[in-house]
């Protein structure tokens, strides 16, 4: 069985691929002081760039889970969200409100992908 991790710490890896398969570990934003909608736009570009070192893309994507920690910002998110999915190919999703590792943190998102 072959299981390559990527960016591995004493704690996690921030990808794993098994078989055809790709798991990134939750992202969070570079910089956490700007709003949800810009956070949410830094973790994608985060994402974009660990798919492609995998040999995958947002096209391929399986499935996204978000956490917010005000679900009001939900607007927000999508609002990033949205102009970045491939809307030929969108990934199961679920949304939910959370307390992240940090307080600066608006928004966390892991995702899924096939190789």
């Amino acid at each position: 069985m072959s299981i390559q991790r990527f960016h591995s710490g004493p704690r996690m890896s921030q990808m794993v691929i098994h078989k055809d398969t790709v798991y990134l570990a939750g992202q969070v934003a570079d910089d956490p002081t700007p709003d949800v909608e810009t956070q949410t736009r830094q973790i994608l570009g985060q994402i974009d760039a660990l798919l492609a070192e995998g040999g995958s893309d947002k096209s391929k994507l399986l499935s996204a889970t978000i956490y917010l920690t005000d679900m009001s910002t939900f607007g927000a998110m999508n609002k990033a969200w949205e102009s970045w999915v491939d809307t030929a190919n969108p990934p199961a999703r679920a949304t939910v409100e959370a307390k992240l590792a940090a307080p600066e943190y608006l928004v966390e998102i892991q995702v899924t992908a096939a190789k």
